[in-house]
């Protein structure tokens, strides 16, 4: 079943067959605490479902902790986390205390319907690896009070995620996978929210299913959706990118940063020319400026595996082999104007970026900016 099919599993699971999790972070969500754990119990009573709810709080102080405690339903419990505020810290400990075999994340802003959750479960009987509460499937909606910039955002960040899914609703909190699915993945590391697009990838999830559902605005609380969030959610990208593409993902964010710089490199240029200086310091001045500028975006970005270790060792080691490349650049060059007099040089000249571009990465990434390896306990290797 793909993510774009029209036919829809029947709406009642098969009653006993799993045990069923539902992970539920919060922060300061006592007031719509009481209608969820109300609605979630009537689709376990409805569907005779073997569930609990486990309330992941990050140390709210708002009551939430009293008011699960004076519930009368014993499959309710929260946990008060005094550690990391953090939505995708809390589903993770949440998921990794569960007792269900089947795993459930929603939101606590009732959102989420839980009245979904059914035939989300039908969608695991049948072989999903992945069921997603989507709203952009054909019966997925949402309120008519969304704006436009909200509906743009949410269309921009599926767009970055295209690469990793089909499915079209990646960001949504709302989905559900098995036990067993879950304990496929291995270094999980979400930041910010999106904890839903951190298990598709690295459960390595390949039957993922969309559910329709009417994503509904908060009533209660205030969103906990910041500008902060939304960069954490491209810095998620960028190590989601790593982990499934490899070199190939560090490769482009060191073109990226090699067309940056450059910019910098003319405008520094411009800069010291307009300020008087003479050309051939200037030139070397804004060489210089952006051979900084390119250690510090690709340390921090492109390698950023390797920036806890002494930067001024890999300075000296970035510009040398900078300067080695700017050779083979050179002599790529010289090289292929010998045997090719007839070609123009403009394009020997961009094999020679090209090929002096290759060097400068392959020594970045295996010699300056190098991975270090530890053998673990049975055999296998991590990267620190």
């Amino acid at each position: 079943m793909s993510p774009n099919d029209s036919e829809r599993p029947p709406a009642t699971p098969t009653s006993g067959a799993h045990t069923v999790t539902i992970v539920v972070p919060t922060y300061q969500e006592a007031e719509n605490l009481p209608i969820l754990i109300d609605r979630v119990a009537a689709v376990r009573a409805a569907h005779a479902l073997e569930l609990d709810l486990l309330i992941m709080d990050d140390d709210s102080h708002d009551g939430s902790a009293e008011l699960v405690a004076a519930r009368p339903e014993p499959w309710v419990e929260l946990v008060a986390r005094t550690g990391d505020r953090s939505l995708s810290l809390a589903v993770l400990d949440g998921l990794r205390r569960a007792k269900g075999d089947v795993l459930v994340c929603m939101d606590a802003d009732l959102s989420h319907p839980p009245e979904a959750l059914p035939t989300m479960l039908v969608a695991l009987e049948h072989g999903a690896d992945f069921v997603i509460g989507s709203r952009y499937v054909e019966g997925g909606s949402t309120s008519d009070d969304w704006g436009f910039l909200r509906w743009l955002n949410s269309r921009v960040a599926t767009l970055l995620a295209r690469p990793f899914t089909a499915a079209r609703d990646p960001m949504a909190g709302y989905f559900a996978l098995t036990r067993s699915t879950f304990e496929r993945a291995s270094e999980l590391n979400p930041v910010g929210y999106k904890v839903g697009l951190e298990l598709l990838v690295k459960c390595g999830c390949e039957r993922v299913v969309e559910v329709p559902i009417h994503f509904e605005d908060r009533q209660f609380g205030k969103t906990k959706l910041t500008l902060g969030q939304q960069l954490r959610y491209l810095q998620h990208l960028r190590r989601l990118y790593v982990h499934k593409f490899g070199v190939w993902s560090q490769l482009a964010q060191f073109l990226t940063v090699g067309g940056m710089g450059t910019v910098v490199n003319v405008l520094a240029l411009t800069a010291l020319l307009a300020l008087g200086m003479s050309m051939r310091p200037a030139v070397a001045a804004a060489i210089g400026v952006a051979m900084c500028f390119n250690f510090v975006l690709n340390r921090r970005f492109s390698f950023s595996h390797a920036r806890t270790r002494a930067w001024p060792r890999q300075f000296v080691a970035f510009v040398a082999a900078s300067s080695v490349g700017a050779l083979v650049n050179y002599g790529t060059v010289l090289f292929i104007l010998a045997r090719a007099p007839a070609l123009p040089p403009q394009l020997a000249a961009l094999v020679g970026v090209a090929v002096g571009t290759l060097f400068n990465f392959l020594a970045s990434r295996y010699l300056v900016f190098r991975s270090l390896h530890v053998r673990a306990r049975g055999g296998a290797r991590d990267q620190r």
